[in-house]
């Protein structure tokens, strides 16, 4: 197959990117930021940084412009939160006890659960974003949502099993994580805490000052930043810290993203070569990168870095499997787009189908921004998308697992933590010069105020009310359309009677 489809990778832009890293004693305290920039190793993606200092915020730009951004990657990291098994003794590293918070999604574990997590996802303002005034709307609008689609993915989740793998796999992986740092001499103790299931933060939370922890590193497991992941896991943190004294004046870091980190981009390197040779013609496979899609303002509007992260991630894994002489044709496109609004394109299925119409027949899915096995890959691409494929024409399926528990991912997941240590809570900043291996860092109100320094929310798509056949009006007449719906559907939903159900549309509570 001569046909290739290389994806376009454009630098980040400065003002999507997060604070290259910033230290604070304290969680409230003003703080000097620290900006990192780096040069960086093609084999190795260690850091070499330079460090600037200035009060408040401000634009990040590269020192090294005339390098590729695959060359010239910023550290970013990731909160993570995870239940593992009580360990022997306490880890104490001379007077202070160090642990380690895994943020991830959560997942219903039986069908019962799946309408009360759905829930709690719509109820979620980062997830489903309304205009300040129609916010008394989101847990009516959330209970809806829940209602209408539980028997729906009631049927999905049923199909793997009866109900997510996600948190057995995160607790591996946090006991894998802990064994990984006890064997580099770093005695931490690992928790899990999910966004809407249990356990939920606020579970790990409380076993942390149970433990007396006074050093915290948070990791959460999404390889790339997004407002509606990291960023959601990140503000209800803010939110347990403000209201806890405990909290607010132990030490702690935030390690955003680290879709660039050596370990990681080796560790999907060696699951795709691994599955291409599962082909006839390894050769000839389309590598087909999924990612799960946001809303599209969420990038243009809000400042999301989620896409610029995306891409570059994926050009750094191509460069790692060209340097093993593997040039496969690779595209990237955005699954699990929810309500009219537009996401990041292409959209997963459409691009199958194009694949397909333009003759492609043997097709990779690498499922991209998830570490662990849960409904989108088990069940949205292994059942939904290998079957639009074998229509469309594509004659050979594949699909690249999940990292899970895989050693050199914990490994790099626990180099990550290390490196991030010596920084947990630091003040001085004059050996940073030193270091030769930095995972930029932020405290959790520094990092969130890269985005709510500009603005807290979307902005309207139209301001001023113009009458007449305009744009405006359309935009202004939909609202009111869209209020009257949600005001009809909210007394369905609470009453239990009315047209819909009627129709059969919603059950009857009778």
């Amino acid at each position: 197959m001569n046909q290739t489809m290389h994806i376009r990778v454009q630098p980040p832009s400065p003002s999507l990117l997060l604070p290259r890293a910033s230290f604070c004693a304290q969680r409230i305290c003003p703080c000097y930021r620290v900006q990192m920039e780096s040069t960086c190793n093609s084999n190795q993606l260690k850091t070499s940084p330079v460090t600037r200092l200035s009060s408040g915020w401000s634009k990040t730009h590269s020192i090294c412009p005339e390098l590729q951004p695959r060359k010239c990657s910023s550290q970013m990291g990731a909160l993570v939160t995870s239940r593992a098994e009580e360990v022997p003794t306490l880890p104490v590293i001379g007077d202070e006890r160090i642990g380690v918070l895994l943020l991830n999604l959560g997942g219903p574990e039986t069908l019962e659960d799946v309408q009360p997590f759905l829930f709690n996802l719509f109820a979620d303002p980062d997830i489903i974003r309304l205009p300040r005034l129609f916010r008394f709307l989101q847990k009516p609008l959330a209970q809806f949502i829940s209602v209408v689609r539980a028997p729906k993915s009631k049927e999905g989740y049923a199909s793997i099993g009866g109900g997510s793998p996600l948190r057995q796999i995160t607790d591996a992986q946090a006991e894998e994580l802990r064994k990984a740092l006890w064997a580099k001499n770093v005695p931490a103790k690992v928790y899990v805490g999910m966004r809407y299931w249990h356990p939920f933060t606020e579970e790990a939370i409380l076993q942390i000052k149970r433990d007396k922890i006074t050093k915290l590193v948070v990791l959460p497991l999404y390889p790339q930043f997004s407002i509606s992941t990291s960023g959601s896991s990140l503000r209800l943190l803010e939110s347990l810290f403000r209201e806890d004294e405990y909290l607010m004046n132990m030490q702690h870091t935030v390690i955003p993203s680290w879709y660039q980190r050596g370990g990681y981009i080796k560790a999907m390197a060696d699951l795709i070569e691994k599955e291409l040779q599962k082909f006839d013609c390894p050769e000839e496979v389309m590598i087909f990168f999924s990612a799960h899609g946001v809303p599209l303002a969420y990038v243009e509007e809000a400042g999301d870095p989620y896409k610029a992260e995306m891409e570059e991630c994926i050009d750094l894994i191509m460069e790692e499997l060209e340097n093993r002489r593997i040039t496969n044709a690779y595209t990237l496109a955005y699954q699990s787009r929810v309500g009219p609004v537009e996401w990041l394109k292409p959209y997963t299925d459409e691009t199958i189908i194009e694949l397909g119409q333009k003759g492609f027949k043997s097709l990779l899915a690498v499922p991209i921004s998830f570490v662990s096995e849960h409904i989108e890959t088990l069940e949205e691409i292994d059942v939904e998308y290998k079957e639009l494929a074998l229509k469309s024409g594509i004659q050979k399926w594949g699909r690249v697992p999940a990292l899970g528990c895989e050693p050199t991912f914990i490994a790099d997941l626990a180099d990550a933590v290390i490196e991030s240590l010596p920084y947990v809570g630091a003040m001085a900043v004059s050996n940073l010069e030193a270091r030769q291996s930095l995972v930029p860092l932020g405290s959790v109100e520094e990092l969130l105020a890269a985005y709510d320094s500009q603005r807290r929310e979307l902005p309207p798509p139209v301001i001023v009310w113009e009458w007449g056949w305009t744009k405006s009006a359309e935009t202004w007449n939909g609202r009111a359309a869209m209020l009257a719906v949600l005001v009809l559907l909210v007394l369905e939903v609470t009453t239990g009677e009315g047209f819909l159900h009627q129709w059969g549309i919603l059950p009857l509570f009778r």
